[in-house]
């Protein structure tokens, strides 16, 4: 059945509105394949919009966001920015008011590990064979969004959780679960922090009622240390805001690249899909940004929406990318793919299948279907 979707997009800064232009090709493939419609609109935000109209997230849109069924980011960040720490507006800042305005209180972020490409990751092959887990991380709350300020001699940042808070995130990582391997690791630091100690009352309490989903603790210190040592053992991973922020970074560098890894940002009304690796402004305009991530991430808005067939289209058609060697330079240093190069091939796959990966095709880098 063909459905209609109004679908955001914020390409953002750097190499943003190039890995997102892969995305919509995807996006705009599926709906030739099933007969879909995706009515797009195109907002502003980071530096672009910073240096448009003075401010990182304008009115605009945060309004094709709130209308949208689903939007899709690139990235945000730039260099006069990074280097100035005292620059009073930042893009960041547009990121932040965005995931706050629009109530996105859970991020979700998916690790796995390709076999075609346990060669590519600093860990030892038989440590990451096998690895499948995601990371649900409260995006709202916690230190990024406390009191914050400067004395005469110091600085401060205050870490706050209401229940409420982590209630609503602890219930999505256990429905999650039990779709899974049934297991979830709380990261916190509960020998330390009060607020710690209350993630760990609230979500052990919460446990009871999913008998069928096993509940482990784990202090974020070692949780950081096991990550390396032995990833396989995780299936869900819930924690909090900044702990989570630091996790999850670090298992990108399971699969090898971080142009690999897709997450969403969700909230009770909207969502939001978007690679996890940054700006990378030196790569802007050279066509060399890996699109993976990004595609992923469309992979994730459309199981989001429901349309589950379609999202395990995109993920067969990466599959085949990686296999065949159509990846970017990030991948495979003797690739001379570009990133529209990706975003062909994986469009064309999903239009032609398996037809597409005949070897003359690949080896221009193309698919049957051009």
């Amino acid at each position: 059945m063909s459905v209609t979707k109004k679908i955001g997009m914020l390409p953002g800064d750097g190499i943003g509105p190039e890995v997102v232009a892969q995305g919509r090709k995807v996006l705009d493939a599926i709906a030739e394949k099933f007969g879909h419609h995706f009515d797009y609109a195109y907002g502003d935000v980071g530096a672009v919009a910073i240096d448009k109209t003075g401010n990182p997230l304008p009115d605009d849109t945060l309004a094709i966001c709130e209308q949208s069924d689903a939007f899709l980011f690139g990235a945000i960040g730039h260099p006069k920015y990074d280097n100035d720490p005292s620059a009073k507006v930042r893009p960041e800042q547009g990121l932040l008011k965005l995931r706050k305005s629009l109530g996105l209180f859970a991020n979700i972020r998916p690790v796995s590990a390709y076999d075609s490409l346990l060669h590519m990751s600093p860990l030892k092959a038989d440590r990451i064979a096998g690895v499948d887990f995601v990371v649900y991380r409260e995006l709202t709350g916690g230190i990024y969004f406390g009191k914050k300020g400067r004395t005469e001699d110091g600085a401060y940042d205050h870490c706050t959780y209401s229940n409420y808070e982590i209630d609503r995130i602890t219930h999505l990582a256990f429905k999650a679960a039990q779709y899974r391997k049934k297991q979830i690791t709380l990261i916190d630091k509960a020998n330390v922090l009060e607020t710690s100690r209350l993630w760990r009352e609230r979500v052990t309490k919460i446990a009871e009622a999913y008998p069928d989903v096993t509940l482990t603790t784990m202090f974020v210190d070692n949780a950081a240390m096991q990550m390396i040592q032995n990833p396989k053992q995780f299936d869900v991973i819930l924690t909090e805001n900044m702990f989570g922020d630091i996790i999850s970074d670090e298992a990108s560098v399971i699969g090898g690249s971080m142009g690999l890894l897709p997450s969403a940002s969700v909230g009770d009304k909207t969502a939001m899909f978007e690679p996890i690796h940054g700006s990378y402004p030196q790569a802007a305009g050279q066509n060399i940004a890996n699109p993976i991530a990004t595609i992923l991430s469309v992979a994730m808005m459309l199981d989001h929406l429901g349309l589950v067939d379609e999202a395990i289209d995109i993920r067969q058609a990466v599959k085949s990318s990686l296999i065949n060697g159509m990846v970017t330079a990030d991948i495979s240093k003797h690739s001379s793919y570009g990133t529209d190069r990706i975003g062909d091939f994986i469009a064309n796959h999903i239009l032609d299948g398996i037809e597409s990966c005949s070897q003359s095709n690949i080896k221009i880098g193309l698919s049957t279907i051009i």
